[in-house]
């Protein structure tokens, strides 16, 4: 292999590795899967930035000697976005850690109630031919008002503080 070839396939391997770590639920992989990505990506500003040549300061090389900053400033800037999601991330595998004592991404009951669905589009379904379970909670027919939402929900957590991370996980009351 020569030089030329090697160079696309390292960033080929890191976006393909990056692209596996991302569709994980643990949330730590997804970070191990975004940082990845970020430094595929740095590779690629690099390598398109073309060969290496003199710093570009005026009066220091010829501009045909000079390399192209375009590339490195896009890097550094790269860096510091990848660095502030980074730690978005990672507060909220915090976050998930300190509430449920695990950070992988659990299923959601509503994405399964929508896969259960038939294939048709969004566009084409009518509010009013679906079950009144399958309706959104901001349909007119659905008969339950903000008042019964809050009732029921004081009745179901009464004495459960709603954001304190001291306590253990609470579980849902079987119906």
């Amino acid at each position: 292999m020569t030089p030329t070839v090697v160079l696309p396939v390292v960033i080929g391997a890191l976006y393909a590795a990056g692209v596996y770590l991302l569709l994980d639920r643990s949330l730590t992989r997804v970070l191990l899967g975004f940082l990845v990505l970020g430094n595929a990506t740095n590779l690629l500003l690099l390598s398109s930035g073309g060969p290496a040549g003199l710093a570009p300061i005026v009066g220091y090389a010829e501009p045909a000697e000079m390399s192209d900053p375009l590339p490195q400033a896009l890097i550094l800037t790269a860096i510091v976005i990848t660095f502030g999601i980074a730690s978005f991330v990672l507060a909220i595998i915090y976050r998930s850690w300190r509430l449920v004592r695990q950070e992988v991404v659990g299923v959601d009951e509503e994405d399964r109630r929508v896969a259960r669905r038939s294939g048709s589009d969004a566009d084409e379904i009518d509010p009013d031919d679906l079950a009144p379970e399958d309706r959104s909670a901001a349909h007119a027919d659905t008969g339950v008002g903000d008042e019964d939402v809050v009732a029921r929900l004081e009745r179901d957590y009464a004495g459960i503080p709603s954001d304190d991370v001291d306590l253990p996980p609470t579980r849902r009351r079987r119906r």
